[in-house]
C-alpha cells in the first residue's frame, strides 16, 4: 500500500506544491525551515486541508482528487495521526484514551479495552490504564498517544513532530520505541520533524521543503553527498559555500577563493565537511593548498567533539576534539590558521 500525494494547497502565505511518494513499510521525513510547509502536507493527508490541485491516492484508493470532485472526509480515511502534544482526553483514563479508537471503528467494548491493554504493554505502560493523562509524566503521555494512535489500526501512519514536546531524558527512550514500532508497521510513515537525529533514525529518506517546494529528496547519505540549499547543508553537518569555479579555482560571493580538484566550471556550490578543516595557532608546514587566518568567533559543544565557527571572507565551521581547543588554547576573538585541503572541497554544479 503506497501513499501518492501529487498537487498544491493554496494557503495564504504561499502556495505548496507537493510531489511525493511514500511506499508501504517506509518511513519519510518531512524537515524545512519554520513555515516550509510541513504540517501542511500532514493536514492534506489527513483530511483536515483539501488540495486545490492534483490528488492523494491510498492503497489505490483516491482520498482527494478536486478534478472528479473526491474528497474523502478525515473519519473515513483510516490515518493515524500523532501530534507534538499528547492531546490525550482529560477526563478518561488512559486504557479508555487508548480504546477509542478501536471503539470508533465498531470494536465491541470488552475487545477495544482488551486491545488497549495490549497496546499499552508494548509501549512500556502495562499497568497504567486506570491512571488519567494528568498522572502521566510527558513522556508517558506520548506513549500513550502512540498506543491510542496504532491501537486504531491505521492504514498510514502522519507523526508531527511527536519528540519535540519530551524532555531529553525521556526522548531517547521513546525514539528507540518509535523506531522499533515504524519498524513494525506496515503501511506508509510520514514524519515531520526539525531534529536531524530523528530524521537520520526514523526515517529511510528526507525530503526537504523550503517556502513551500520540495527541493531534495532522498536518504541522508544521499543529502550529504550533495546538498543543494544551504538549509540541507546545515542539517548534515556540512559548510556550504555558494560560488563559482574556473580553472581549479573556487571563489566565494564574498571573493574569498579555494584552490579545489574538480573539473567544474561556471557556477557551483561547496560543501566542506567541518573535520576537514584543520586549525593552527602558528602558519603550518606541509602542502595544504589553502591556508589562511581567521577570527574565532564561537566555540559549541557538541558530542565528542567542539565545533568552532570562523569568521573572516570565507566563514565556515571546523570541528575539532576538546583536547585540541585546550592545546591551541582556543578561545573567542583569537586568531587561528586555516588549513584545508583540496581534494576535501567538493563541488557540485550550481
Amino acid at each position: 500500500m503506497n501513499l501518492e500525494l501529487s498537487g498544491s494547497v493554496l494557503r495564504s502565505e504561499f502556495a505548496l506544491e507537493l510531489q511525493l511518494t511514500v511506499s508501504a513499510g517506509q518511513t519519510l521525513a518531512l524537515v524545512g525551515p519554520n513555515g516550509a510547509g510541513k504540517s501542511t502536507c500532514l493536514s492534506v493527508c489527513a483530511g483536515l486541508l483539501a488540495l486545490a490541485r492534483g490528488h492523494l491516492v491510498v492503497g489505490g484508493r483516491v482520498l482527494d482528487a478536486p478534478a472528479q470532485g473526491v474528497f474523502v472526509p478525515p473519519e473515513a480515511r483510516r490515518i493515524g495521526w500523532l501530534p507534538q502534544q499528547p492531546l490525550l482526553f482529560p477526563h478518561r483514563t488512559v486504557q479508555d484514551n487508548v480504546a477509542y479508537g478501536p471503539l470508533a471503528r465498531g470494536v465491541p467494548a470488552a475487545a477495544a479495552r482488551v486491545r488497549a491493554e495490549q497496546w499499552l504493554e508494548r509501549v512500556g505502560l502495562a499497568g497504567y490504564g486506570p491512571r488519567r493523562p494528568h498522572e502521566l509524566s510527558g513522556g508517558q503521555a506520548q506513549r500513550a498517544a502512540l498506543a491510542r494512535t496504532l491501537a486504531a489500526e491505521p492504514e498510514v501512519l502522519l507523526l508531527d513532530e511527536p519528540l519535540a514536546a519530551v524532555d531529553a531524558s525521556a526522548r531517547r527512550e521513546l525514539r528507540a520505541l518509535l523506531h522499533e514500532h515504524l519498524g513494525a508497521f506496515a503501511g506508509p510513515r510520514l514524519l515531520v520533524t526539525h531534529d536531524a537525529v530523528d530524521a537520520f533514525v526514523l526515517a529511510e529518506r528526507i525530503a526537504v521543503l523550503e517556502a513551500g517546494r520540495v527541493v531534495q529528496i532522498g536518504t541522508a547519505a544521499e543529502l550529504g553527498s550533495a546538498p543543494r540549499s544551504r538549509y540541507v547543508a546545515d542539517l548534515v553537518g556540512l559548510n556550504f559555500v555558494v560560488g563559482a569555479v574556473h580553472d581549479s579555482v573556487f571563489t566565494a560571493a564574498s571573493g574569498a577563493t579555494l584552490v579545489v580538484a574538480t573539473a567544474i566550471e561556471g557556477a557551483a556550490v561547496a560543501t566542506v565537511h567541518p573535520r576537514a578543516i584543520a586549525l593552527f595557532r602558528s602558519r603550518p608546514d606541509g602542502s595544504p593548498r589553502n591556508v589562511w587566518q581567521a577570527p574565532v568567533l564561537a566555540i559549541e559543544a557538541v558530542p565528542e567533539a567542539n565545533r568552532v565557527r570562523l569568521g573572516g571572507p570565507l566563514p565556515l565551521v571546523a570541528e575539532v576534539t576538546p583536547a585540541a581547543v585546550l592545546a591551541l588554547g582556543l578561545a573567542v576573538g583569537a586568531v587561528v590558521w586555516v588549513a584545508l585541503k583540496a581534494t576535501e572541497v567538493q563541488v557540485a554544479p550550481a
